[in-house]
Formats: C-alpha cells, structure tokens, sequence
C-alpha cells in the first residue's frame, strides 16, 4: 500500500506484498495477506499460483470482448455494514437457458479481520454474499437456513468466463460449477457444487445506490432492469393483515347496514293509479295528489313509479310539497322500456319501473303535484305513484365498502405483479404464462 492510500479501520497492518508475472513482468500486487489461492495478472491474463513464491502459471487465457470491466476498479475501498473493504477480485460468470447467454459479475472483497466476503451484479441487481457459517437443509424444493425456509427458484450451470485480481480458491476460466438458488426476499440461499465439493452461501439483496455510497464511486449506478430472484417487494404491508383489517370493517358495515334496516319503518303513506292520455293533457298539463302525512323523525321519502311501457317512454315532473310550510322537493322522473333485435341478437334499454330517495325531509302533511310527458306515439298510458315514509338507504354503504376495499385490491395487485413477474424468471413460472402464452399464438 502506498502512504497516500488510506487505511483499513484498525491498528497498522502490512504492507501488500509486491511481486512480478513469471511471464510478462508486470508488477502482481498481492492484498489478501496470503489468503489468496490464485491471482491474475491484468497485463497478460495468466492466472498464477498465490501460494508459489514464484507464482507458477496455472493458466493463460484470452479476453473475448473489451467490454469486460469491473464497476468498482480493483483497490476501491468502502464501508459495507459498517466494515471496511477492500476490492481484490472480479469475475464475470454466464449460464446458457433456452439458448440465451445470461452473464452477472462477482466481486471480491477483503478485510484482514473479517476475511472474505463478496458482491454480486446483474443488471443493475446486487447482492451483499458470505459463505454460510453453518450446513442448510435442503428437501425437495425448499431449504432450511437458520430456521427460515426458502423456496426453490432455479438451478444451472454456472461457468467463469472472465477474471481479474485475487480469489480465495483455485479460479480457472471455463470452470463450471452447477448453481442451486434458493430464495426468501430479500435473501437468496445458493449451493454451489464443483466436482464433489459443495459451497453454500447466503446473499442480501442490495440497491445500486448503497453500493455506490458505500464505495464513494462517481456517477450513478446502472438503472436496474426488470424484477430479480430476491429483490424485495415494493408492497411491504403484510397483506394478510389488511384483508383480515378490511373482512373486520365489511363485517361492521353489515352490523350498521342490517341496524339501520331494522331501525327503518318503510311505512306506506300513498300509493294511486292514474292514466295518462295526450286528450286530457292539453286540458290541463298538472295535477296533484291527496294529500298525506309523514309522522315521526326527520327521515328519507321514497317515490316509486311503475307504468307498462313497451318501446315507448313517459316522463314525471314531479314536486313534493309540504301543505304546512310551502316547502318544495321538485324532481322529474322517466320510464322507458325499449327492446328490439339487430346484428348481435336481441337487446333490450331501460325498465318499467323508476324510484327515487329524497333525503331529510321533516314530519307533516304533504301532496304531490305532477306534470306528465308522454311519446307523442302514445295516446294512452296508466301509471302508478308509490310513496313510502322512512326506508333505509344503502348507497353510502356501498361507496364506504369500495373505498375499503379499492385499496386493498390495488396493493394486492401489485404484489401479485411483481411476484408473477419474480417467478416467470424461475424454474417454476406461473402456470398462467404457459397457458396464456399459448392462446396468443
């Protein structure tokens, strides 16, 4: 380490230990401290022995592409949960499914108190990864770590394409090691077998911007694309919970809903039968009612209509008056019933039948004035007027039952969404994509 670098939290430790490829001479810088097992040289990509003092070439290999590079610059240090690391090693892995290549890099990081732990990025994804202190149970489709379970989300074969710095094991581009991921957001259990030997190892997932702040990096983290495998949830609420919260408020909205039905006296108060007819209309336009009474308690008036129609249509003006105070309700009111046949088959619009709820209105002596409006088709139509003090009305019920429940329903969706798209990913999809996907085609 030179004196302008700073460094690592703790009293003074070693220098790196400097050393030079057997092959092309560039300077090897060693930071592990001998926890290295093989390092790379940048200069001619030939992977050394760490523990050879003479750093023996165990393999040469050639770079593909010069795209391959490392977000965070190999010696970039940073604090990462709350303890400093440096980054020593890099590797870029790929897995092949359904004839397309998909590549995530890894990160090696080291503090020589802590030991080694690792980074991993796929588009745009991280994961904070160290090996797992103790043995997974896994069965079947789930594992077992800690006493938390998670959920099998896919196997492949994982090959190293690509590598720079110092790794901890005997790295060798080509080397391919069968990858078994299980996941429980937002941690991701993965097995990692190589020939007999198996290595498990825990991840977290992370966001772009806490590795950036972590390591002071410039600019701004790749944007991350679509859904990863244990990327947590947007939706955080514990979505049993706000179902069991909303069933609770349906249930006393249906205690209020059946109290006040109870509490209603849905009394009669008038009810008469009249006939229209286009003769008698240019006489007089109106007319009004008998006169009737409402007793008790402010409360609701419900107007009923019925008159049979049949492709045809009639229209009340209507006033409820209160023959005490002058007091004046004024509404109009259609019926209309139409029906027919065209392209699709049969339809029919509207109904025989109308009602209205006019709310508050006070104890007293009351009539109805009405101005009827018939289609200039029909000479002569009956038609009843049903009125009935005091009935519940619902309406406000309905609009706090939505209310209630428009929230619970989008925040489900959503949860639903993501974790479809989480799962289409895995090796166990929704059925629902097969099958959807199916019909499209």
């Amino acid at each position: 380490m030179s004196a302008s670098t700073p460094p690592l939290s703790g009293p003074p430790k070693a220098q790196a230990k400097a050393l030079n490829c057997p092959k092309c001479g560039a300077a090897i810088v060693l930071r592990s401290f001998g926890q290295a097992e093989t390092v790379v040289c940048a200069s001619c990509h030939c992977i050394l022995d760490a523990k050879d003092p003479n750093l023996a070439i165990l393999q040469q290999f050639e770079i593909k592409t010069s795209d391959v590079r490392p977000l965070i610059p190999l010696g970039t240090r940073g604090k990462l949960r709350g303890t400093d690391y440096e980054v020593i090693g890099f590797q870029r892995r790929s897995t092949q499914v359904d004839g397309i290549t998909y590549c995530w890099h890894e990160y090696v990081l080291f503090n020589p108190y802590k030991g080694i732990r690792y980074l991993s990025e796929y588009n745009g994804h991280w994961n904070d990864i160290s090996i797992c202190k103790m043995l997974p149970m896994s069965e079947g489709t789930s594992a077992n770590y800690l006493g938390e379970i998670y959920k099998h989300f896919q196997t492949c074969d994982a090959s190293t394409d690509f590598v720079l710095g110092e790794f901890p094991w005997q790295v060798r581009v080509g080397e391919k090691a069968a990858v078994t991921d299980y996941v429980h957001p937002p941690r991701v259990l993965s097995s990692e077998k190589l020939d007999k030997e198996v290595t498990w190892s825990i991840g977290e997932y992370m966001y772009g911007r806490e590795i950036w702040e972590a390591f002071k990096l410039h600019g701004a983290p790749p944007e991350a694309m679509g859904v990863y495998e244990n990327q947590p949830s947007p939706v955080t609420t514990n979505l049993a919970g706000m179902w069991v919260a909303f069933a609770a408020f349906a249930v006393l909205l249906l205690a209020l809903i059946a109290g006040f039905d109870m509490r209603a006296k849905k009394e009669p108060v008038f009810w008469q039968t009249y006939r229209y007819s286009r003769a008698d209309s240019k006489a007089e336009a109106s007319f009004v009612t008998d006169v009737f009474e409402l007793t008790g308690r402010t409360s609701t008036v419900q107007v009923k209509t019925y008159a049979p129609v049949s492709n045809h249509w009639i229209y009340l003006n209507y006033a409820l008056i209160n023959q005490d105070t002058g007091q004046a309700w004024d509404f109009g009111r259609e019926v209309s019933y139409f029906y027919g046949y065209d392209s699709d088959g049969s339809w029919t619009e509207g109904k025989q039948n109308d009602e209205v709820v006019i709310p508050s209105v006070p104890p007293g002596h009351y009539y109805l004035r009405i101005e009827p409006e018939a289609d200039p088709s029909l000479p002569v139509i009956p038609y009843t007027v049903d009125v009935t003090h005091d009935v519940p009305v619902f309406g406000i019920y309905g609009i706090a039952f939505l209310a209630l429940l428009a929230p619970v329903l989008i925040i489900s969706f959503r949860a639903h969404t993501f974790e479809r798209s989480r799962w289409s990913e895995s090796d166990h999809p929704p059925m629902q994509l097969s099958s959807s996907s199916g019909e499209d085609e």
